[in-house]
């Protein structure tokens, strides 16, 4: 207990010394307390460090307006950001971009307050160029909708209502609404997504990225065609990764969740989803999550997607109820190895598990159709 207040001391230390104090607004205010605990590691250190992934400033959720530029939205009138700054974005409009092009140094934070921008081929925000982008929204609902297909701008296949070329964080009080006939958000660099709530509704992908998905204590209702998150570098895979600390779900996907390479970590949070499997990636470590879940195929399904880790589940003290309808629904497909440490879970599925690998088990309840078992069965070469 000493040891982890004194880190907490330490970092909190670090977090204040850190902020500068600029003039610029963009800058706010560090944490002035630490919420974000990290539960004990019962199989060494977390593949992901929560400390690591997101500074003060993505944390920040009430912005400075004191020296902001507002802009006021009107019809078939773009906006154009070209310098680090603050700006707030007021009023409903149609037909209407919001452009960044700064320099690559540039910090530029944009306030959604009460903002509800519908276009039929355009990005409602469009990030060309910057160091990073901050999306914030203040104590307000929030609603940015593309109608039809995207157009192509100067040689660019824009395929999201929020489109980046480079970093962003998504974070607020508020509640921001994206509604697309392609994909939701979409960037080719980093998001960090923190705070309050955010519905999303797409035909295709509700958030794409080129690089990582950072998501820290916040709500989201999802609707997609295709998949929830989905993360994919081809020229890094040590970039393919997904880290979640403390999330409230509800989501209907019509394919998989969370899709794609390296690592998936989940951090603590509560989970209602429905579609045919949650999660397809490399290596998934769970820590601390209350879960249920109904799907029609594998819960979570572990398969070589990277070159640079091992194909495994490991999971760290939980609580799951999962129902499985029919077809080929295993909870648990790995194509190598699984890690279990500390969990109950209660499961209703014609195939529990699927595993070609070995099964590091060391407790817990496993209960598969209302009978407890001490071990792990391997469904692999089961015939029904």
């Amino acid at each position: 207990m000493l040891l982890v207040l004194f880190l907490s001391c330490a970092i909190i230390s670090w977090c204040v010394s850190s902020t500068t104090s600029e003039d610029n607004p963009i800058n706010g205010t560090p944490l002035k307390e630490n919420k974000y605990t990290i539960p004990e590691s019962r199989n060494g250190l977390w593949k992901l460090n929560l400390w690591n992934l997101f500074t003060d400033k993505d944390l920040n959720q009430t912005p400075n307006l004191d020296k902001a530029t507002y802009y006021k939205l009107s019809d078939n009138k773009d906006i154009f950001i070209t310098k680090k700054w603050v700006y707030a974005i007021q009023w409903k409009a149609n037909d209407v971009t919001i452009y960044v092009e700064g320099s690559k140094e540039d910090k530029i934070q944009i306030v959604l307050d009460w903002v509800d921008i519908k276009n039929k081929d355009h990005p409602c925000i469009y990030v060309k160029q910057a160091d990073k982008v901050f999306i914030t929204t203040t104590d307000s609902e929030n609603i940015l909708e593309v109608t039809e297909w995207f157009m192509e701008i100067d040689g660019t296949k824009t395929t999201g209502v929020i489109f980046s070329k480079d970093d962003i964080t998504l974070n607020g009080i508020g509640t921001l609404t994206v509604k697309s006939t392609k994909n939701g958000i979409v960037w080719k660099d980093d998001i960090k997504i923190t705070w309050w709530t955010y519905n999303i509704t797409a035909f295709k992908k509700a958030i794409d990225a080129n690089d990582s998905i950072r998501i820290l204590d916040w709500n989201f209702i999802l609707e997609a065609w295709t998949d929830w998150l989905h993360a994919e570098n081809k020229s890094d895979d040590k970039l393919w990764y997904i880290y979640i600390w403390w999330g409230n779900f509800t989501m209907d996907i019509w394919d998989d969740g969370i899709h794609w390479m390296s690592i998936v970590q989940i951090d603590s949070g509560n989970i209602s989803i429905r579609w045919p499997e949650w999660i397809e990636w490399t290596y998934v470590q769970i820590n601390w999550w209350n879960i249920e879940i109904s799907g029609n195929d594998d819960w979570i399904n572990t398969a070589s997607k990277s070159k640079s880790l091992e194909v495994a589940l490991e999971v760290n003290g939980w609580y799951t109820k999962i129902r499985m309808w029919a077809w080929d629904t295993d909870w648990i497909d790995s194509n190598w190895n699984i890690y279990l440490h500390g969990w109950v879970v209660d499961i209703v599925a014609r195939a529990p598990a699927d595993y070609l690998g070995a099964v590091v088990y060391d407790g817990g309840s496993l209960i598969i159709e209302w009978v407890e078992y001490d071990h792990i069965p391997n469904q692999r070469m089961r015939t029904r």
